[in-house]
């Protein structure tokens, strides 16, 4: 089956439904430590989790990707020898500077990586980078967790 080619707009946040708008409210409140956890955030905004959890990697505050350009990438991979160098090696061909990088002890043969990277050197568009990812043998999954400062 081929993969579904993922597209961004750009939409005013008045035409957004209102789920999406406080989701949106929900993260910004979890990135500045306004709150203790997802669920502080999402009572406070008035959202339910589920809600949350469906718009959180949709739907980024049009200011936050422009400012920094700076985003977060999470990935599920193959533990096999040399996966995170290909996977860096990647990110660095698009010319993503990367900033951190976390990895989980690999269980069952899985691994989580989790990558935070400068997209401002990048070649190519973020959706690009991501598609050509998603295509390595290795990764099983790869999502934005976040975008912005």
């Amino acid at each position: 089956m081929a993969e579904k080619e993922e597209k961004f707009y750009l939409v005013r946040s008045d035409f957004l439904p209102e789920s999406m708008r406080k989701t949106i409210e929900a993260k910004e409140l979890i990135e500045r430590n306004k709150v203790g956890s997802v669920n502080d955030a999402v009572k406070r905004v008035g959202l339910s989790r589920s809600a949350f959890y469906k718009y959180r990697d949709a739907v980024f505050p049009f200011q936050a990707m422009v400012k920094e350009r700076m985003i977060t990438l999470f990935f599920h991979l193959e533990d096999r020898t040399g996966t995170l160098s290909n996977l860096l090696t990647t990110v660095a061909g698009a010319g993503g500077n990367i900033l951190t990088i976390h990895q989980t002890i690999p269980l069952q043969g899985k691994a989580n990586v989790t990558i935070s990277l400068n997209t401002a050197g990048m070649t190519m568009e973020i959706e690009g980078l991501i598609q050509q990812l998603k295509k390595l043998d290795f990764v099983d999954k790869v999502e934005i967790l976040s975008s912005g400062a």
